[in-house]
């Protein structure tokens, strides 16, 4: 008697799913409104600038050992306060990396004129040069008007949760963003690029005045790690001079 007692207590403790009746989740709009204000809100949307150091690890074609380690690792950004174009060339960037003092690459731009360690890069290539390594910065406009949102399945990104919305920018192109179910943050970003299938996984995540700070970003082509940056230091809208972007100072 006493085990069919407790059996009928443990079904009716049960819960049972309504037909018609699914669980709730939040819908795009929602899960991108909370990304936003996880990441810092309008202090981080409306950043004008931002300098990051750390150390780079780059992987090569074959095998599984680093090809080249950059030391001094540094990310000089100021922000365009409208980005319509989620991988086009955004604003001004300087991205230098060395090796010992060692000067191994520069990728730039001064908002119209695109350049590297050797010189000014042609606008074709430098297209493509932005179109493979731009795209994150688009979720900080989403909201606005013209973007459009989609709800897409759940996900995890190294064992995170997450759920996952794609962004189209207003020419068209999409963006895919995982965001921490538990935290808002943003774990996952992945899009087209003329190499492939790019995506982006953050992690160790830092909060400090009001900005959310990914330490470590990896980076994969078509499902093969290429990249690791550790971020170690960064300040949220320095005072940078606009000759800092020029390129006459390719190779410096």
């Amino acid at each position: 008697m006493l085990p069919r007692l407790f059996a009928a207590l443990l079904v009716l403790l049960v819960p049972v799913a309504l037909p018609g009746r699914a669980a709730e989740v939040p819908d795009a709009r929602a899960i991108v409104a909370r990304a936003y204000e996880a990441a810092g809100g309008d202090a981080w949307a409306n950043a004008r600038s931002l300098e990051l150091q750390g150390r780079l690890v780059l992987y090569g074609a074959q095998g599984a050992a680093p090809r080249v380690v950059a030391d001094d690792y540094r990310m000089w950004r100021v922000f365009e306060a409208d980005r319509t174009n989620a991988h086009g060339e955004a604003g001004l960037v300087r991205i230098d990396a060395r090796a010992d003092g060692r000067l191994l690459f520069q990728a730039a731009s001064d908002g119209r004129v695109s350049w590297n360690q050797k010189g000014v890069i042609p606008k074709a290539e430098a297209d493509r040069l932005w179109a493979e390594n731009f795209g994150f910065g688009v979720i900080r406009h989403a909201l606005k008007d013209g973007f459009a949102l989609a709800r897409l399945p759940d996900d995890s990104v190294d064992g995170h949760p997450v759920h996952m919305v794609r962004v189209t920018d207003p020419a068209g192109t999409a963006t895919l963003f995982g965001v921490d179910r538990k935290t808002g943050w943003i774990r996952l970003a992945g899009f087209v690029t003329p190499r492939g299938w790019h995506v982006r996984v953050y992690d160790d995540f830092a909060v400090r005045d009001g900005w959310t700070q990914p330490k470590k970003v990896t980076l994969y082509y078509n499902g093969v790690k290429q990249n690791e940056v550790l971020w170690d230091r960064w300040r949220v809208n320095p005072a940078l001079d606009a000759g800092l972007f020029a390129p006459a100072n390719a190779g410096k």
